[in-house]
């Protein structure tokens, strides 16, 4: 069962990390446009500079779970690199216990009144001319939050089964 939940798990995050790594190319193309239309046009659009926003924090919230799958984040591994992979997955399954988990949680619960909010006026830009959809700009806190959850526990799962594989090997060898 726990093997079925990490293989869940990590699809979503690959599949979800896949797709949403186009969207940098559609903020490169987008950010050459504004580029074009307000020097060369003189043509200003909120709209559209609102739209690299809402395209970088989709690359960055919903990319975080596939980032840490390929344990790809930001990590200060001055003596890290330089375990065993037993002592990394002590490590990883103690970090993720007591770091990613509890902040994930709380900042899940935080996020909570916040996004419900949004979504009760349908919060709109205040920007003349800016997108009216700040309600589910916002609504990617939680979903980042439940993604990373989601794959933490898939890790600490999987670290959980290199200490007891290299348990078993030591014990019948």
């Amino acid at each position: 069962m726990f093997n079925k939940l990490v293989c869940l798990a990590e699809a979503v995050s690959h599949y979800t990390g896949r797709c949403v790594a186009w969207f940098t190319l559609a903020m490169m193309l987008f950010t050459c446009l504004i580029v074009v239309l307000r020097y060369g046009f003189g043509i200003g659009s909120t709209a559209l500079q609102e739209s690299v926003l809402y395209l970088h924090a989709m690359v960055f919230m919903l990319g975080a779970a596939y980032t840490f799958k390929d344990d790809e984040h930001v990590r200060v591994d001055v003596f890290y690199r330089g375990f065993s992979a037993t002592k990394k997955a002590w490590v990883n399954i103690i970090g993720g216990l007591f770091f990613l988990l509890p902040f994930t949680l709380y900042t899940t619960y935080l996020s909570w009144d916040y996004v419900s909010a949004s979504w009760r006026v349908l919060e709109t830009s205040p920007a003349p001319g800016g997108l009216p959809f700040v309600y589910l700009l916002k609504t990617l806190i939680p979903i980042m939050m439940v993604s990373l959850i989601l794959q933490g526990t898939a890790d600490i799962i999987k670290n959980i089964a290199i200490v007891n594989a290299v348990r078993k090997d030591k014990t019948n060898g």
